[in-house]
């Protein structure tokens, strides 16, 4: 794949912004990681089983009224994480110019929360409310389009949507693109809001949680949902803190929903991630880990961890913070890996204790401060989907 694909090399990644259950704000979402308080409640929906999910606290304000046809909570989630990472976008769109600027989203749910309420006005009144439109609230591209006409954004943008790898899959693309010189800077990430449908359909598989969600621990029981994400700025070049290194996506196609078993396509992912970013595995100071609290993701990811990085790296789920935000979960967690970076801190892996005595890496369990150079992040969703991004400190 590398010998066909033109890749650039390192990306500046001059800003970023995320919403999720630890807060709205840099400030409240450090205070919370780096705390150690989870941000997962008892969900707000109504259910017929108990559950924890990652909500968003605060409230998010409604959309500008030029805007109101795109009125969801999606797109009240997408404005809030733009408004943080606004002024950035407007200095790449000056430096580089609009149509050399890209946009790319992902997302697993896209706006079914709204098309659910919908539903139910229409089981009630027998029609669905006036301001409901499917190609503007529920779609994939919707808020795509919906931010895109926001920034001012004048390049490519599309959405990819493949479950929980969806978000990190987002940065091989842009490094293609720019790579391509299609464009000069990418804005990428990835948004998601809690639904019904989520929750029934993984309930159904029987590995929701009903209490929080405990990645790596011997006494996990499933995984918690959560809401949010993340957008982050990729240029060609420019100052920044943090820049991304590489990324790499496989496939192994194991099973529709259950990782391959030995962790065969996420161990090609990390090697191949490795070897973009010109690095070995004892040159990774960190890693946040896919980890969603399930038995056999778990298991399965950290054979594939040790199998590449051995016991030395120490190993981070923060979905015991946010919950698994699906398509928003790369992204954020991408977030997380510049944060640990920049502050040179490790957050502790939330839930963890007692470590699953089977699991053979190094899970972080007590905060860290340390020198870290680079750190890597997982996303395994289903069907197979695989991928991995590496980040490194500007020093």
């Amino acid at each position: 794949m590398g010998d066909l694909l033109p890749t650039s090399g390192p990306l500046a990644i001059t800003g970023w912004s995320a919403v999720n259950a630890l807060g709205t704000s840099r400030a409240a979402i450090s205070e919370s990681l780096y705390g150690g308080a989870s941000g997962l409640r008892s969900c707000p929906l109504e259910l017929p089983f108990t559950t924890f999910c990652g909500t968003v606290g605060d409230e998010m304000p409604p959309l500008p009224s030029k805007y109101q046809d795109y009125e969801c909570r999606q797109a009240r989630l997408a404005l809030g994480i733009y408004q943080g990472v606004s002024s950035a976008v407007d200095t790449a769109l000056k430096k580089w110019g609009n149509a050399r600027v890209a946009l790319i989203l992902a997302t697993s749910t896209g706006g079914i929360a709204e098309t659910e309420t919908a539903l139910q006005v229409h089981r009630r009144k027998g029609h669905f409310p006036a301001h409901f439109q499917m190609e503007r609230q529920h779609n994939f591209y919707a808020h795509c389009r919906f931010l895109k006409m926001t920034s001012g954004i004048g390049g490519p943008s599309f959405v990819i949507s493949t479950a929980c790898s969806s978000s990190t899959k987002v940065f091989a693309s842009a490094r293609r693109m720019i790579a391509a010189d299609v464009v000069d800077a990418v804005l990428v990430g990835g948004i998601d809001s809690l639904c019904l449908t989520t929750l029934h359909g993984f309930h159904s598989l029987g590995i929701l949680s009903d209490q929080r969600c405990k990645p790596f621990s011997g006494e996990r029981k499933g995984l918690s949902i959560g809401e949010g994400g993340a957008l982050l700025l990729l240029e060609r070049e420019g100052e920044s803190a943090v820049s991304l290194l590489g990324c790499a996506e496989t496939s192994d196609a194991h099973h529709m929903s259950s990782p391959h078993p030995e962790g065969l396509g996420a161990i090609l992912a990390m090697k191949q991630a490795l070897e973009e970013s010109g690095l070995s595995p004892q040159e990774i100071g960190h890693i946040n880990a896919h980890g969603t609290g399930t038995l056999h993701n778990d298991a399965s990811e950290a054979r594939a961890v040790a199998e590449v990085f051995g016991r030395h790296v120490p190993v981070v789920s923060t979905k015991g913070y946010t919950g698994h935000m699906l398509g928003a979960a790369g992204a954020t967690e991408a977030v997380f890996a510049c944060m640990a970076l920049e502050d040179q801190r490790i957050p502790k892996s939330l839930g963890a204790d007692p470590v699953d005595e089977a699991i053979e890496m190094q899970v972080n369990q007590k905060q860290q401060e340390r020198v870290l150079k680079t750190v890597a992040s997982n996303s395994f969703g289903f069907g197979g989907s695989n991928a991995c991004a590496v980040f490194g400190a500007n020093s």
